[in-house]
């Protein structure tokens, strides 16, 4: 079914709701579906892995889409773009430990993991960061595109404790200048993650 949406739709700039895999209206949105695109107006936005993979675990999700450049792909950068009235930020954290091997870590834009915490909850005695240049071919993903969900492996992933305190939160979409909002609960079945307390404040 083709829906038509009305001209002020231009207006709600670079944001597009998607309910258990059903098209339908977020605000004056009109959502388009078609081949594996997704459509908003004559915008066509290619479905990532990530959204894929929330669309076959029937979770509903925003797309929300910014300006990036290269000297600004980390997280709080993200923060600084996204409207008042989204969820929460938290990136993305590709580890590995020495027993377990790769681990992801999902946790607020503005806290760092701390890694001797993240090693206990994970069964590791040390854990270390991915390199930068071994991302890509570990998870699919690139720099400032790196989604918790649809890794080309399902590693173990583990959510900070703070996402208990949210109503919605945003994760990279996979690919750069797209984020996805959802539900906590919907972030845990997605990336088949765990809650625990991996985080500490930055500078601590």
């Amino acid at each position: 079914m083709r829906w038509e949406v009305p001209f002020f739709a231009l207006f709600y700039a670079g944001t597009i709701t998607f309910s258990g895999c059903n098209p339908y209206t977020y605000g004056k949105i009109g959502i388009i579906r078609q081949k594996g695109k997704m459509t908003v107006k004559n915008k066509k936005i290619t479905k990532t892995n990530a959204m894929r993979m929330l669309d076959k675990q029937k979770c509903s999700y925003t797309v929300h889409e910014y300006a990036w450049s290269e000297d600004h792909l980390d997280a709080l950068s993200v923060l600084e773009k996204m409207s008042q009235d989204a969820g929460a930020v938290y990136k993305t954290i590709v580890a590995v430990g020495d027993k377990t091997g790769v681990v992801v870590g999902v946790i607020p834009a503005q806290n760092e993991l701390d890694l001797k915490a993240f090693a206990k909850v994970s069964g590791n005695k040390r854990i270390e960061m991915l390199p930068l240049k071994d991302l890509e071919a570990t998870t699919g993903y690139i720099r400032g595109g790196c989604s918790p969900i649809g890794m080309k492996k399902a590693f173990p992933t583990y959510l900070s404790h703070h996402i208990l305190d949210e109503k919605s939160v945003l994760v990279s979409g996979g690919k750069r200048g797209t984020q996805i909002e959802l539900s906590p609960a919907d972030l845990m079945i997605a990336a088949h993650a765990k809650v625990e307390e991996i985080t500490k404040e930055k500078d601590e």
